[in-house]
């Protein structure tokens, strides 16, 4: 458990290869280190531009689709 609600759970072991999982409230962002250092690297260069009008330029972060998906509703 990481506080009381975050916790990381073994999903599969094989020979040398441990696969984890990691269950946390939506509203806790999750993600890989190599997805959160573009986060950061995007946000750093976001707020060092200057400021275009109506979104003209804006960039947004490419995660390749990784990181959380929406939940289907049900």
């Amino acid at each position: 458990m990481i506080g009381d609600d975050v916790r990381i759970v073994v999903v599969a072991v094989d020979r040398d290869t441990v696969k984890l999982g990691i269950e946390a409230p939506r509203t806790i962002p999750v993600h890989r280190s190599e997805v959160y250092d573009e986060i950061q690297r995007t946000n750093r260069a976001a707020v060092s531009e200057p400021t275009k009008a109506s979104g003209e330029g804006v960039r947004v972060a490419d995660l390749g689709g990784k990181g959380r998906r929406p939940q289907p509703k049900g």
